[in-house]
């Protein structure tokens, strides 16, 4: 087994209504005096009302433009360069988060993260996914240390669009498939994977039970138990697998079928999670594991998640296409070879074609 890093938890969370009253003096008990705050036009609608004032701490508002890009990177850390910024405040879904989190390692400043979705684990884990300005992926990047403060305001996640929720479920579940994979015939595990494998088992167990209770709450506009547990859920628990698990934690064949599916501009209207959903049921093809996917089903019909290209935009006749997302889910340095078989192309394709046949009678 290759050497772990962990890093499990950001060095502050917290997640109960009115968290962020106590932004401020956590700032000051840490010496933050002046901050950039990274944010969307619609991640700050939806968070300004419950942003507090603060008196003792300097904020300057930069709205990002769209991407977790190295430009876009590059180009808030020219403004953070010559000033006395003493952390990066993130406030938005999965990409301005990474974009923070980015910014605050170019330009060496502390981390702050307020997600306003609970669409992925992004809040939680010292990682960024890099994409191009089109909206392609290319990379990833694991930081050195965690995030400084980490608070959830439930009432903004509870307001925000339900789509967002739903994938962040799908985004979260594979966290089991993956992990999973990568571990189960592994011997004498040290134990920061044993924690990292028992959080995503907590995933799948908590998601599979709760997450449709969540879904209703959100459509009610009323908090709740379940509510409570699928948010944290996805970005707690789907954070402290790779926090702990490191490569045997983050991320499998499921991500790579979404990493493939960027290539194809029919799929960029898909949320992250939305093409993972759609990667867990190829690995599991991958894997021969017929019946895993026949028990997924009725949970994929229950949030309308995508089991067939027809879901993604795609067609199972424009086998081009296909073959050039079988070809970059197999690109080098893509995580599915961490798996035990070298999967190819061709081994990808007719996943993709066994599914769809596989489908089509449940649906």
């Amino acid at each position: 087994m290759t050497k772990l890093e962990v890093r499990g938890a950001p060095s502050y969370y917290a997640c109960y209504e009115g968290s962020l009253n106590d932004l401020e003096n956590l700032l000051l008990s840490h010496s933050v005096n002046h901050c950039l705050v990274i944010h969307g036009e619609q991640s700050w609608k939806a968070a300004s009302s419950y942003f507090p004032e603060m008196p003792h701490v300097k904020l300057t508002f930069v709205p990002y433009q769209g991407e977790c890009s190295i430009n876009e990177v590059q180009r808030i850390s020219t403004i953070v360069s010559g000033t006395n910024i003493d952390a990066i405040i993130g406030i938005g879904g999965g990409k301005v988060l990474d974009l923070t989190k980015a910014v605050a390692h170019e330009t060496n400043t502390e981390t702050i993260l307020i997600p306003t979705l609970a669409s992925s684990c992004s809040a939680w884990t010292p990682l960024s996914v890099f994409y191009t300005e089109e909206g392609e992926f290319t990379h990833y990047t694991l930081f050195p240390k965690s995030s400084l403060i980490v608070l959830i305001e439930p009432r903004i996640i509870l307001n925000s669009p339900i789509k967002y929720v739903r994938a962040g479920i799908a985004d979260t579940l594979a966290k089991w498939y993956e992990a999973d994979v990568l571990v189960r015939d592994l011997q004498d595990l040290p134990l920061p994977v044993k924690i990292a494998h028992q959080s995503a088992r907590l995933c799948q167990i908590v998601l599979l039970e709760h997450s449709q209770a969540a879904l209703k709450a959100m459509e009610a506009k009323t908090s709740s138990p379940a509510f409570l547990q699928v948010v944290e859920t996805i970005i707690v628990a789907g954070g402290m697998v790779g926090g702990f698990g490191d490569r045997y934690g983050r991320i499998a064949a499921a991500h790579s079928v979404h990493n493939g599916l960027t290539v194809a501009h029919e799929t960029h209207h898909l949320l992250h999670g939305e093409k993972v959903a759609y990667g867990i049921l190829v690995q599991l093809m991958l894997e021969e594991d017929l019946e895993e996917v026949t028990s997924l089903l009725a949970f994929y019909n229950a949030l309308e998640l995508p089991k067939l290209l027809r879901d993604l935009g795609l067609n199972q006749d424009d086998l081009e296409k296909l073959k050039a997302i079988a070809e970059r889910t197999v690109a080098p340095g893509e995580s599915i070879h961490y798996l035990e078989k070298d999967f190819t192309s061709d081994d990808i394709l007719t996943a993709i074609l066994t599914l769809e046949t596989f489908v089509h009678p449940f649906v």
